[in-house]
C-alpha cells in the first residue's frame, strides 16, 4: 500500500513538472497550499504541495509523510500545514478545532440543502417549492404552512463528534424534529428526534455523531389551521469529528475575540461596533446608537413622544407617590437636535393609594402580605374571627409598583427579547402598554403563580373539575388592526391562546377556568400591528389592565374570610366541610342539609342557593359534585309505558367531521370523543395534544380536537387543539328543550313516530365567543336495523357539529336507542290443526321498534282434532237430531188426533139443548181419559205404545183393571133394544 502511494506521489509531481521549463520561476510559499491525500487503509496519508494556479511557478515541495488521519486539534488552534503542528488563532479569529461552525445566514451556506415537499397523501398539485427554510441574517427560519420543509446538511466526520445548534420553536402549532441518518440511511431513534417546545428565547441542542458519513435533517410541517404560525428559528450551529481546519475564521462585524486561541466570537456591547476579524469593539460616536451586537452605529433620532412614558413611583417614607415621566430605555433618541421633545416634568406628591387586598402598610410605606389566618383590605391586617377562614388568593387593583411575581418583556417577531426593558408600566390605576421599539413587537406581561388548593371547608369531589379561576378587567384603545390576546400555560414560552381581541375593546371583564396545576403561567400579550415598517406609526395605541383577581391560590393572601364549619365544639376549633349533601347556613357557621337528589356547588357552598337540583331522569353522585346517569331511562309517552337500557352505548365513543382541506391541499377532520352516561367511576371521554411535549388533555362527557392524518411520527393522526365541550349532565327527556338549551327537531328530522331521547350537557368553560359557555345535545334514536354502536351524525347545514361554534348537536342512531322490547311488541300466530298436531309461533310487529328486554317466546306446540272427526261428529249428531224431530212432530201428531176426536165424540153426545152438557156415565174412568178410545185403538198402537197402555191399566195392586160399563150406558143399551123389538 505504502509503495502504491509513492507511486500516486509520483505521478502528481509528473504531471506538475511536465509543462515545467527553465522561464518558470521558483515557487515561493504564496504560490501554493499543502493539502493531505486520501487516507490508506492503515490510517496513514501524505502531505503534498499543491499550486495555487497551474503553470505559475516550479520547484514545489516534495511530499512528505503526513499526520496520523486520528489527529485533531482542540479548539481555538488550527493546523499549520508547514509545520504540521497545531497553533493558537491569532486575536479576531476562532475555531472549533476539529469542527465547523456556521453562524452567518446571510445566504445559505455551502453544503445546506433546502426543499418544501407536500405531506404524503396530498393532492400533488399542491405547490410546495416555496416551503423552505429561508436566511434572515443571523438564524435561518423555515416554513409557516402545511408543506413540509427540510434543512439538511452533509458531513464526514473522521472521530466521533456533535451537533449542537440554538432553536427557537414556540408555537405548538407546528411540527419540529431532527435526526441524523448514517451511510445506510438509518435515521437516528424516532422517539428522541422531536423537539421540545423552548423554555426561553433561545434554546441549546447537543446530539452525539458517530465518524463517517453524516447527514443531518430539520423539517418542519405546520398543521394549525386558518391562523398564523410563528416559524421555528436557527442559528450557531457547529459540528465537531472534521478531520482538521487548517485556517481560522475571522470574526463577523459585530463580535470580536481579543484573545488568541479563541474558540468563538464574543458580541460587542449596545452603543458599540466593530467590523470584520475585530480584536475590539469600537465605541459609537455622541450622535449615534447601536444595538448589541451591531456591525455598525446608526444616527439617533430626534426625541418623540413615543420615547417616553408614565409611571407612578413607589410610596416613599411619607406615604407619598407621583406621576413621573421617564425614557424608554436604553434611550437611543437625541433631545438636542432640532425638533425634539423634552421630558415633561413630573407631577406633585400625592397620598398613596392603599395596598392591595392582602396586603398592609409599613412604617417605611411599602406593602408587605398578611399572615396566614390573616386578611386584609389593603390598610392593616386583622385576624380571622373564629368559625371563619381567610378566602386566599392574589388581587391587583393599585398599581403604585409592579408585583414581584408579575414581568414584562418586550418580544420581536423574531422571538428576540428586545433590549428596551419596560413594556407594561405601572399607572397608579391600571398598567398600560409603554410606547415600544417597533409597532410589530409583542408587548408582554407575564404573572407567574405556584399553584392552587380549594379552601379547607370545600368538599373534594371526585367529578369537580374547578380548581380556582382568573378575572381581569381590561381596555384596548387603538388606531389600526391591534391584537390583545390573554394565554395560560405552564411556562412563559409553553402556553395557549386562551382569548383574543382585536381592534378597540371598551371596559370589560373576562373570567377563565383553572382546571389544572399545570397551568400556573398568565401571559397578556400587546401587538399594534403585523404590518411591519421601521416607522413607528402606532404608539399610541395602547392596552390598559385595571385589576387582576386570582383565587385558590397556594401561599396567596386573603381581602376577606367567610364562615365555616367547625370540626369541633372548641372555641379555636379548625374548618372543616360539611358534610356531603349538606350546605352552610348563611352567617351561622352550621350545615343543613339539602334536598334530594341535589348536588352542591364548587365555590362557597353557602345558602340553599348551593343545593342545585339534578335534571330529570338523573341522580346524584355519592360526592354529591355531580349529577350521573345510569344508562337507565322509563318514560310514558302516547299513554305506553317505555323502558331504555343505553348501557351498550356507555363506552368512550370517537366520530369525527366530514373531511376539510386547506388551501394548500392539507386534509383535516374535527374529532369527536363522547362519554354518553355511566355509573360512579365511568371512564370520561379525554382529547389530547399529541403533537407537543406539553402534551394538554381535556376529558368530559364530550370534547374535541382537530386531527391530521400523518405519517410523520409513529402516531397515525396529529391531535392537536383540544378543548372541552361538556363537563356535565343536565338531565336526560324527550323534550326538545331544558335548562335553556334546546335540540330543534327540524336539525333532524324524524321518520317514524318514536319519539327521540335526548342527553343534554352543558361545559363551565367559558370564551369571548361562548360566554355562558359550551353546550352540547345528542339525540338518541331508535334505528332496530343499525347494529354498530358508532353511527353518529351531525346536522346538515352544519357539518362540524355547530353552527354558532357553541351549541353543538348530534344524532346517534342505534338498535341500542330503542325502547326494551315487552308483551305488546309481537303477536301470536295459531297454524291449522294438522294430523292432531296444532302449532302457535310469535312473531314481532312490524315495523320493529324495540331491542333487547322481551324474547319472542318459543313456538308452541298442542294436540288438536282434526276436520274429518268433527264432520262424522257433526253427521251423526245431524243424523240423531232429525230422527228425535220426526218422532216429536209424528208425537204432536197424535195427540192433535186424540184432542179432535174427544172434540168430536163431545159433540156428538151433546143434547139438544145448546149450552148443556153431557152427565156423566161413569165415575170409574178418570178425567180425560176415554175407556172406548183406548179399546177402539189399542190394536192400531204400536208395540212400545200397546205395553205403556197395559202398564197404565194395571191397578196399583197389581191387579188388572177391567172397564165397566155405566148406567147410562146400560140404559141407552135397553132403549136401543126396545126399539129393536
Amino acid at each position: 500500500m505504502q509503495r502504491g502511494l509513492v507511486h500516486l506521489s509520483c505521478f502528481i509531481l509528473g504531471l506538475l513538472f511536465a509543462p515545467a521549463s527553465a522561464d518558470l520561476p521558483m515557487c515561493k510559499e504564496s504560490d501554493y497550499h499543502f493539502e493531505y491525500t486520501a487516507c490508506d487503509v492503515l490510517g496513514s496519508r501524505w502531505r503534498v504541495a499543491v499550486p495555487n494556479k497551474a503553470q505559475t511557478c516550479t520547484g514545489l515541495p516534495d511530499p512528505v509523510k503526513g499526520t496520523q488521519c486520528t489527529f485533531s486539534c482542540s479548539e481555538g488552534e488550527f493546523l499549520d500545514m508547514q509545520s504540521q503542528t497545531c497553533q493558537s488563532c491569532a486575536a479576531g479569529t476562532y475555531s472549533l478545532g476539529t469542527g465547523v461552525a456556521f453562524d452567518e445566514w446571510d445566504g445559505l451556506p455551502a453544503g445546506f440543502v433546502t426543499h418544501g415537499a407536500a405531506v404524503h397523501g396530498w393532492d400533488a398539485r399542491t405547490d410546495c417549492s416555496n416551503s423552505t427554510w429561508t436566511p434572515r441574517g443571523e438564524y435561518v427560519a423555515s416554513n409557516a404552512d402545511e408543506c413540509t420543509a427540510t434543512l439538511s446538511y452533509a458531513v464526514s466526520l473522521k472521530t466521533p463528534g456533535t451537533v449542537t445548534f440554538e432553536y427557537v420553536y414556540a408555537d405548538s402549532s407546528i411540527y419540529f424534529e431532527f435526526f441524523v441518518q448514517n451511510d445506510q440511511c438509518q435515521s437516528t431513534d424516532s422517539t428522541t428526534r422531536w423537539m421540545k417546545i423552548t423554555e426561553k428565547d433561545w434554546s441549546q441542542y447537543k446530539m452525539e455523531l458517530n465518524s463517517g458519513n453524516n447527514v443531518l435533517f430539520w423539517r418542519t410541517t405546520a398543521y394549525l389551521l386558518g391562523a398564523s404560525v410563528k416559524p421555528v428559528l436557527l442559528r450557531n450551529i457547529a459540528i465537531s469529528g472534521v478531520a482538521y481546519t487548517s485556517e481560522c475564521f475571522h470574526c463577523k462585524p459585530g463580535t470580536y475575540s481579543e484573545s488568541p486561541g479563541s474558540a468563538r466570537c464574543a458580541p460587542c456591547p449596545a452603543d458599540t461596533y466593530s467590523t470584520k476579524g475585530a480584536t475590539v469593539c469600537r465605541q459609537c460616536e455622541g450622535d449615534k446608537y447601536s444595538e448589541a451586537g451591531s456591525g455598525s452605529c446608526k444616527p439617533r433620532p430626534a426625541c418623540a413622544n413615543s420615547d417616553y412614558f408614565y409611571t407612578h413611583t413607589p410610596c416613599d417614607s411619607e406615604g407619598k407617590t407621583q406621576l413621573m415621566y421617564k425614557w424608554i430605555e436604553p434611550k437611543v433618541c437625541n433631545e438636542t437636535i432640532e425638533g425634539a421633545v423634552n421630558l415633561p416634568a413630573s407631577g406633585e406628591k400625592k397620598t398613596c393609594p392603599p395596598c392591595n387586598p392582602g396586603f398592609f402598610v409599613t412604617n417605611s410605606s411599602t406593602c408587605e402580605p398578611c399572615t396566614d389566618g390573616f386578611y386584609s383590605n389593603g390598610t392593616a391586617c386583622s385576624k380571622c374571627p373564629v368559625g371563619t377562614e381567610p378566602v386566599v388568593g392574589f388581587e391587583y387593583k393599585w398599581w403604585n409598583m409592579m408585583p414581584s411575581n408579575m414581568r414584562s418583556l418586550i418580544l420581536r417577531p423574531d422571538v428576540r427579547i428586545s433590549s428596551h426593558n419596560t413594556a407594561w408600566e405601572v399607572a397608579g390605576e391600571y398598567v398600560y402598554t409603554t410606547p415600544g421599539d417597533q409597532d410589530t413587537d409583542y408587548l408582554m406581561l407575564i404573572l407567574s403563580v405556584p399553584g392552587y388548593s380549594l379552601p379547607q371547608s370545600t368538599s373534594k369531589g371526585g367529578e369537580r373539575s374547578e380548581l380556582a379561576h382568573i378575572t381581569f378587567v381590561f381596555e384596548t384603545v387603538c388606531a389600526a388592526d391591534c391584537k390583545f390576546s390573554f394565554l395560560a400555560g405552564y411556562s412563559e414560552w409553553n402556553n395557549n391562546i386562551v382569548e383574543q381581541w382585536n381592534g378597540n375593546n371598551g371596559k370589560q371583564s373576562y373570567s377563565y377556568l383553572i382546571q389544572s396545576n399545570r397551568t400556573v403561567t398568565f401571559s397578556w400579550t400587546f401587538q399594534r400591528t403585523e404590518s411591519f415598517s421601521m416607522d413607528r406609526k402606532h404608539s399610541g395605541d395602547v392596552a390598559k389592565i385595571y385589576s387582576i383577581h386570582v383565587t385558590n391560590v397556594v401561599g396567596g393572601v386573603a381581602s376577606q374570610c367567610r364562615r365555616c364549619a367547625l370540626s369541633s365544639a372548641a372555641a379555636e376549633s379548625g374548618c372543616v366541610p360539611c358534610p356531603p349533601g349538606h350546605y352552610m347556613v348563611d352567617g351561622t357557621g352550621e350545615c343543613g342539609r339539602c334536598p334530594p337528589n341535589t348536588i352542591i356547588r364548587a365555590q362557597y357552598p353557602v345558602g340553599t342557593a348551593a343545593c342545585v337540583q339534578c335534571g330529570p331522569n338523573t341522580h346524584r353522585n355519592q360526592a354529591y359534585s355531580a349529577c350521573l346517569s345510569d344508562c337507565t331511562l322509563a318514560v310514558e309517552t302516547r299513554g305506553r309505558a317505555l323502558s331504555y337500557d343505553f348501557s351498550a352505548l356507555a363506552n368512550v365513543t370517537s366520530f369525527h367531521s366530514s373531511p376539510r382541506f386547506t388551501s394548500k391541499g392539507l386534509r383535516y377532520f374535527q374529532l369527536f370523543n363522547v362519554a354518553l352516561c355511566g355509573k360512579e367511576g365511568r371512564v370520561p371521554a379525554a382529547c389530547v395534544d399529541n403533537v407537543t411535549e406539553s402534551g394538554r388533555n381535556v376529558s368530559g362527557y364530550v370534547c374535541q380536537s382537530t386531527v391530521v392524518p400523518s405519517e410523520l411520527r409513529t402516531q397515525s393522526v396529529l391531535s392537536s387543539q383540544p378543548f372541552l365541550i361538556a363537563d356535565s349532565l343536565i338531565g336526560v327527556t324527550t323534550d326538545t328543550a331544558l335548562g335553556g338549551i334546546s335540540s330543534p327537531a327540524w336539525l333532524f328530522p324524524a321518520a317514524s313516530g318514536l319519539p327521540d331521547v335526548i342527553f343534554y350537557y352543558k361545559s363551565s368553560e367559558t370564551t369571548q365567543a361562548c360566554k355562558q359557555g359550551r353546550s352540547a345535545t345528542i339525540r338518541l334514536r331508535c334505528s332496530p336495523t343499525v347494529t354498530a354502536n358508532d353511527r353518529i351524525t351531525m346536522p346538515s347545514n352544519c357539518s362540524e357539529g355547530t353552527c354558532d361554534g357553541c351549541s353543538f348537536h348530534f344524532l346517534w342512531q342505534s338498535q341500542h336507542a330503542c325502547p326494551l322490547c315487552t308483551k305488546s311488541h309481537y303477536k301470536e300466530i295459531t297454524s291449522a290443526c294438522v294430523q292432531g298436531i296444532q302449532r302457535t309461533t310469535y312473531v314481532w310487529q312490524q315495523p320493529l321498534q324495540c331491542h333487547g328486554g322481551e324474547t319472542l317466546p318459543t313456538q308452541k306446540v298442542s294436540a288438536c282434532v282434526t276436520l274429518d272427526f268433527w264432520l262424522k261428529f257433526g253427521v251423526s249428531t245431524g243424523t240423531i237430531a232429525a230422527v228425535l224431530l220426526v218422532g216429536i212432530i209424528c208425537y204432536f201428531w197424535k195427540k192433535t188426533r186424540k184432542l179432535q176426536y174427544k172434540y168430536s165424540k163431545l159433540k156428538m153426545t151433546a143434547g139438544g139443548k145448546e149450552c148443556e152438557l153431557p152427565t156423566a156415565d161413569s165415575c170409574a174412568i178418570m178425567e180425560g181419559e176415554d175407556a172406548e178410545d183406548e179399546l177402539m185403538d189399542l190394536t192400531k198402537k204400536p208395540f212400545f205404545a200397546k205395553i205403556r197402555s197395559f202398564s197404565r191399566e194395571r191397578s196399583s195392586d197389581g191387579f188388572d183393571s177391567v172397564p165397566l160399563k155405566s148406567s147410562s150406558s146400560l140404559h141407552q143399551r135397553e132403549e136401543e133394544d126396545s126399539d129393536d123389538a
